[in-house]
């Protein structure tokens, strides 16, 4: 049961907190007073989709924080709590959401019981806690979709499971299709594109492509072959610098020199040792220089063959990736993609047959699945038939006629029917399609019924109805009064209207109404001070009068500003506000039905 809820700065509403009865509630107030703003804000703190005109103009941040009596009623709700971590603060479950606005974009924050929570969250806790029927609902009774899911919603747990039964095996018929198409027309593509790869792949194949870095090396081999008699000369040259030189002078004679002219000074200085020790070790460095030089000159050899094949082998590479417009890595890579495509060619090891016969077997499951699913929503239907009829019977509807007519259809994720309900509201008219028969105030009773006939198997808390007596008025609008109070017995039930019949029915009556204010230059300033003093953790309360002050000359009026107001109402106003609702009468005459309305609903409420 929702039992309080707090908005600031939202829509219109700067400020309210409001408490909500058990029972019935009612919200009344003139056509655009902001009744449904309070909807809107129901709908956002359980996860709506967020929107820059919730946040109030002037400023960037909005709260709604709903409080929900859960009681011992659901234990679904409770689970789901363990489920996700939420701690439970006894039977109070409580939701805040906070909406901020940045440069034109909108960001919320959603918490339970004090716990962040991401969006889907809150829409799963949502479909648990409440129910919001709101305008322009009766507009999608005609889709034959949603009165699929509306009979599958009357249905039992048994019939829920066939359901996700068949939606699971729905999904593999898919997918063994879908390999089957695939394989087909590969099979169609097949000899174009086999015969393609495998020209291609024998060329690739045969041209032995497999190191990526092959023609870089051969470039560098190259380079060194058709080099060698210039290496072969620079190295001996750079052996006799090093180490022997006929003419003398080569280094490792100078250092030797140098050797043993500080062997002698050190006979007067020691200091001079590790110099010493540093040439020795040049003299040791330049040696193995010389000695590895020489060896490398000695190994170097003129292959006028093998610089004929190098050069064949970077002709072949370089023309391949002209032709194949890649690079070697990329050559490679692709040659890999056709032995691939190669085998998904041949089937990768399956045959057409085998695939078709997988996607046979695998759509005679789902068959069957779906003849198990349309005998459950047989079984469904036909108990939904009995309580709607039953239902719609006190709603000056006690002739009607209803059925679930249910046309077989190719097996899809939802199963094989076609859902549709027929209706006929009056006696020996056939039964049509309800969207195309039914009136608006039909349409709205055929609403309220079917909602009645689910509050039985759906353990929801409360119920939210905006204007579900539109359209209606009278014996109608009596009766549709007194089947909210019926639901109201079970559930919390909300319901905005304009009909003094419901309205009088209510456990709680509650008057919304927009009110203009005058902000002044005073009332500015107190604003904002008890802004920073709320957030230095001081409260102040201030208020806001309509009426401009004029006993200060510095209250001078900036601007006009509209707000919505939610008036809990006692007996007398409640009397008041119904005598508004009747209208088209003389004050005396309103104030005299309105009393006629609150003792006939009086009446009704010790009947029942």
């Amino acid at each position: 049961m929702l039992s309080a809820l707090k908005i600031e700065n939202f829509a219109l509403i700067d400020q309210l907190d409001l408490e909500l009865k058990p029972g019935l509630n009612v919200l009344t107030g003139e056509t655009g007073a902001g009744k449904s703003i309070i909807l809107d804000a129901i709908d956002a703190v359980l996860g709506g989709k967020a929107s820059n005109r919730w946040v109030r103009t002037g400023t960037d941040k909005a709260l709604v924080e709903a409080a929900f009596d859960i009681g011992n009623d659901d234990p679904r709700i409770a689970s789901w709590l363990s489920e996700y971590d939420i701690p439970a603060k006894g039977n109070l479950l409580t939701c805040r959401r906070e909406l901020t606005t940045s440069n034109g974009s909108v960001r919320s924050r959603s918490r339970l019981n004090g716990v962040a929570v991401k969006k889907p969250q809150m829409e799963e806790l949502r479909r648990l806690l409440i129910e919001i029927t709101a305008q322009g609902q009766t507009l999608q009774l005609g889709s034959p979709d949603l009165q699929r899911d509306w009979l599958d919603g009357f249905g039992d747990s048994k019939l829920i499971k066939q359901r996700q039964k068949v939606a699971a095996d729905y999904e593999l018929a898919a997918a063994a299709k879908k390999k089957l198409d695939t394989r087909r027309r590969a099979e169609q593509q097949r000899n174009d594109q086999l015969e393609m790869f495998e020209f291609q792949n024998k060329e690739l194949s045969e041209a032995n492509i497999e190191a990526p870095d092959e023609l870089e090396t051969l470039q560098i081999e190259h380079h060194r072959l058709s080099h060698s008699v210039e290496l072969q000369q620079q190295s001996y040259q750079l052996y006799q610098i090093l180490y022997e030189n006929d003419n003398g002078g080569a280094c490792a004679d100078l250092l030797g020199e140098a050797e043993a002219i500080l062997a002698d000074m050190m006979r007067y200085d020691p200091e001079v040792n590790p110099i010493l020790e540093m040439v020795g070790e040049a003299i040791a460095q330049v040696q193995e220089a010389g000695r590895q030089i020489n060896a490398y000159g000695a190994n170097i050899e003129t292959d006028p063959q093998r610089l004929e094949e190098i050069d064949q082998r970077i002709a072949q590479l370089k023309q391949l990736c002209r032709k194949y417009n890649k690079d070697l890595p990329e050559l490679i890579d692709y040659y890999q993609g056709i032995q691939a495509s190669l085998a998904a060619l041949h089937g990768d090891g399956q045959s057409i047959d085998e695939l078709e016969a997988r996607y046979q077997s695998q759509q005679k499951v789902l068959i069957d699945s779906c003849d198990k699913l349309t005998k459950l929503r047989q079984s469904a239907a036909q108990t939904l038939e009995k309580d709607l009829v039953a239902q719609l019977k006190p709603l000056a509807m006690e002739r009607v006629k209803f059925k679930v007519d249910m046309r077989s259809q190719a097996p899809t994720v939802n199963g094989a029917d076609v859902v549709s309900f027929l209706f006929s509201p009056n006696p020996g008219e056939p039964l049509q399609p309800l969207v195309e028969i039914a009136s608006g105030g039909e349409m709205s009773r055929f609403l309220l019924a079917l909602k009645a006939c689910f509050s039985k198997v759906d353990p929801i808390g409360t119920m939210v109805f905006d204007e579900i007596d539109v359209g209606v008025s009278g014996r109608v609008a009596q009766a549709i009064a007194e089947k909210l109070y019926q639901l109201g017995r079970a559930h919390q039930v909300l319901c905005v209207t304009h009909q003094p019949l419901v309205a009088a029915m209510a456990d709680a009556h509650y008057h919304v109404g927009k009110h203009v204010v005058m902000l002044t230059t005073t009332t500015t300033r107190k604003a904002r001070k008890a802004k920073a003093n709320t957030e230095t953790g001081t409260e102040v309360s201030t208020e806001v009068s309509t009426e401009s002050s004029t006993k200060n000359p510095t209250d001078r009026p900036t601007e006009e500003r509209t707000i919505v107001k939610v008036t809990p109402l006692d007996a007398q106003s409640r009397r008041d506000e119904l005598a508004q609702l009747a209208g088209g009468r003389s004050h005396s005459e309103a104030i005299a039905f309105a009393d006629a309305l609150l003792q006939q609903a009086e009446t009704i409420r010790k009947a029942g």
